[in-house]
């Protein structure tokens, strides 16, 4: 596992302050009931781009150099990772292609066109890959979503704003896809909080991190077949595989159909629509509410909110719910 550590989480947060916002966390009555123990969530969804991708971004393209970023930005991305590529490009004056799948979101590709980006669009997560190897051996500057150690601290910056709203937190409950985000946010606490448990969560069919932790090594999807599709990694990395086993309680795995109906929970009872991807941390809490206590305090990450009113349609359809 590369070496990070706090100090760099901490130099990343004063690096990427001007070009982020400091999203709120703010306490939930509903969910508290609901889960027997004091909840608050983390409305990262706020962020531009409606993900806490910027943070990597930002702090990965404002480390290199100038020659680096006036060959071009290139990213590989489901949705969110290229939208905030896109977004610290148009900020920092820069220009950015991003590989996205043919199975993304519509709402995803415009986002990031809308940003100013190319977008090339390709069937599978390993064809877009192997297409950005093809252009960094060209002279891009890649930024990869979660296997880049200035990636992976930018994202824990998310953590240091959470112990510092929630310094008495017991347990956080955060999504997985590549794993970079709950990698640094759980290194943010667990270096500072080390009695915190930190839990992540993933999708059936979406779920490279459960696997990668119990094999051992890290295992290869052969399809992405959840809708979560920002949670769509083909793999975990090194890094992030080394930071789960370091630092996580368990990782959990949830179907569909229980991210589609948290979902609606929490747009009836919460007052706010996130994405299948965010909404499957509320799944894994009701999986743990025998393990949370009544003088605890739960943090749920709401990590993203890339979805359309079509979108949530279809999704409803779909499940029936």
């Amino acid at each position: 596992m590369n070496e990070l550590s706090l100090d760099m989480i901490r130099a990343a947060a004063q690096r990427i302050a001007p070009y982020v916002l400091r999203t709120p966390l703010l306490p939930s009555r509903a969910l508290s009931e609901l889960l027997g123990t004091r909840v608050s969530l983390k409305y990262e969804f706020l962020q531009e781009t409606a993900s806490f991708k910027p943070r990597g971004a930002f702090n990965k393209i404002l480390g290199l150099s100038d020659a680096a970023r006036a060959r071009g930005l290139l990213a590989v991305s489901g949705g969110n990772h290229g939208k905030g590529v896109a977004f610290a490009a148009r900020q920092l004056g820069l220009s950015a292609r991003i590989m996205m799948f043919e199975s993304t979101a519509p709402s995803a590709v415009a986002a990031a066109r809308a940003y100013g980006a190319q977008v090339d669009l390709l069937p599978s997560p390993a064809a877009a890959f192997a297409r950005a190897s093809e252009l960094e051996a060209e002279g891009y500057s890649f930024i990869h979503p979660f296997a880049d150690p200035e990636v992976v601290v930018g994202q824990g910056t998310l953590g240091l704003e959470i112990l510092a709203d929630a310094p008495d937190l017991t347990d956080l409950v955060a999504s997985i896809g590549g794993g970079g985000m709950i990698g640094g946010v759980a290194m943010a606490i667990k270096e500072q909080r080390p009695q915190a448990r930190i839990w992540g969560v993933e999708t059936v069919g979406a779920d490279a991190m459960s696997q990668a932790l119990a094999a051992g090594t890290i295992i290869q999807l052969p399809a992405i077949t959840s809708i979560a599709t920002t949670l769509g990694a083909p793999s975990v990395s090194a890094l992030t595989l080394g930071l789960a086993q370091r630092y996580l309680a368990d990782v959990l795995v949830r179907p569909d159909a229980e991210a589609v109906s948290d979902l609606i929970w929490l747009l009836d009872n919460a007052k706010v629509l996130v994405e299948p991807a965010a909404a499957v941390t509320l799944s894994a809490a009701r999986q743990l509410r025998e393990r949370l206590t009544p003088g605890g305090h739960l943090v749920i990450i709401l990590c993203g909110a890339s979805i359309s009113m079509a979108e949530l349609t279809g999704f409803r359809e779909l499940f029936g719910v």
